[in-house]
């Protein structure tokens, strides 16, 4: 009888944990659904994201828009703030509607000169020297305006500021001056610039057929003085009364 009673009894102990451990089970799942169903707020791109876009363009651009979904929805990685992708660049086509996630981007520096391009804006090589490339003096994301002078009619050579506040894309590497060192000497280095494809068009003319130099353009204040060409007699005239320019025109 006893034998019989402590059985019963450890019968009825394993039911009273069964039945603990079912209602513990379904009360954490329970939990666990309804949180899931919270809503919590994510962001989506409002409309496409194309690759290459920086993320403070997206925020300029209205490209994002925020919307509240259930937990159980949100993807891994997805951004809480817009600001998380301030300083990245998309690297992969986001549409519209699809959350923000952060392995959708990568730091520009990751990007290099790709990242940099948008629109109308190219990436241009420039080959010259040491001194027409401000060798050792420019580094990249400067700003440079380029100075050029073509032979026009009568022979008569003309010098403007062709071009204004380009961006340094990449600078002539120092390091490559012995390996340089067999190369035609204009042309022994190089500086990438950022152009639009109109200015891409004045830029390789001049290199081609004139000559040329970059100027470094102030970090702070930037400014820029009236539009003018200059030539000999322009140069050699300024300022000059009116009886001496008289005598430089007659080559006296």
């Amino acid at each position: 009888m006893t034998y019989r009673l402590r059985n019963i009894g450890i019968a009825v102990v394993l039911a009273v944990l069964a039945a603990l451990l079912t209602i513990f089970y379904v009360t954490n799942y329970k939990k666990s659904v309804q949180q899931g169903e919270d809503l919590v707020p994510v962001w989506v791109a409002a409309r496409e994201i194309p690759v290459g876009t920086s993320g403070s363009e997206v925020g300029d651009r209205n490209l994002l828009r925020p919307l509240e979904i259930a937990q159980r929805s949100v993807v891994p990685g997805a951004i809480t703030e817009p600001e998380q992708i301030d300083q990245l660049v998309a690297t992969e086509r986001i549409y519209a509607g699809e959350q923000i996630t952060l392995n959708r981007f990568h730091p520009l520096g990751e990007q290099g000169i790709r990242a940099q391009l948008k629109g109308r804006l190219r990436a241009m090589q420039v080959p010259g020297n040491e001194n027409q490339l401000l060798m050792g003096t420019l580094t990249e994301g400067d700003r440079v305006d380029f100075v050029g002078s073509l032979e026009g009619a009568n022979s008569l050579a003309v010098t403007r500021v062709v071009l204004r506040d380009l961006l340094v894309l990449e600078a002539p590497a120092t390091g490559d001056v012995e390996s340089k060192l067999g190369a035609r000497p204009d042309e022994a280095f190089s500086a990438i610039l950022a152009v639009t494809d109109a200015q891409s068009q004045k830029l390789f003319h001049v290199v081609t057929h004139g000559d040329w130099s970059l100027e470094l353009r102030p970090v702070a204040d930037p400014a820029d003085s009236k539009e003018s060409a200059e030539s000999s007699s322009t140069v050699m005239g300024e300022g000059l009364g009116k009886r001496a320019l008289t005598r430089l025109r007659r080559g006296r």
